[in-house]
């Protein structure tokens, strides 16, 4: 399997950009454990894309903080259970098969909110390339094995786990949480998703590393 850094951005745009064949429609996915740079690295080539391309996020697909209160699982939001999986399957075959004269509307998460927002990303039907992005594009459980199938690619990203783990203690505070609060939530919680990403990494078609 192909590594490549992250910084080769030229490099990783080209082969988006065959992916983004006009009159047709393919997906692209960003797979990797929590803090890796996957979003940043999704917007970074949509954006040099220039129009060839759409970002549709998978962690538009958390359950609403009440669901995960009922089913008693708000401490461990961002494991696998805490999607809706099929929702986003089902999603990831429209965006597979576009009609004609019809734009999806894609679900994004509000780190402000915590919460999903539906109806908030459009992907018209003569964009070429959908690029996904999150934590379970690659993993084989039943709920979640499909999407592999779904995607013409997917390209796993990783990077120094220190760094990472910093990243995302001061993401969680920049939202809200206190210090203690956030690197607790980052031990117990976003490093168990995190070791549990890495299981897929073999699965990818590209890792691109991020240092």
């Amino acid at each position: 399997m192909d590594v490549i850094d992250a910084r080769r951005l030229d490099t990783l745009t080209d082969r988006a950009r065959r992916l983004a064949t006009p009159g047709t429609r393919r997906l692209l996915g960003l797979a990797g454990p929590p803090g890796a740079g996957k979003s940043t690295l999704a917007a970074r080539l949509v954006d040099r894309l220039d129009g060839l391309a759409a970002l549709v996020p998978m962690d538009g697909f958390h359950l609403a903080g009440a669901e995960l209160d009922c089913l008693g699982r708000a401490t461990r939001k961002g494991a696998p259970d805490t999607f809706d999986a099929p929702g986003y399957v089902h999603l990831l075959a429209r965006l597979r098969a576009p009609e004609p004269g019809t734009t999806v509307y894609a679900p994004a998460f509000d780190r402000a909110l915590e919460e999903p927002v539906a109806g908030s990303v459009p992907v018209p039907p003569d964009v070429p390339l959908v690029i996904t992005e999150g934590n379970y594009l690659l993993h084989d459980d039943p709920a979640w094995a499909p999407v592999r199938s779904l995607l013409d690619e997917v390209w796993y990203v990783e990077g120094d786990d220190a760094a990472r783990v910093r990243r995302l203690i001061e993401r969680h505070i920049r939202y809200g949480k206190g210090r203690a609060e956030a690197e607790a939530w980052v031990r117990v919680s976003d490093e168990a998703n995190a070791r549990l990403v890495a299981r897929g990494r073999d699965r990818a078609d590209l890792v691109v590393r991020i240092d």
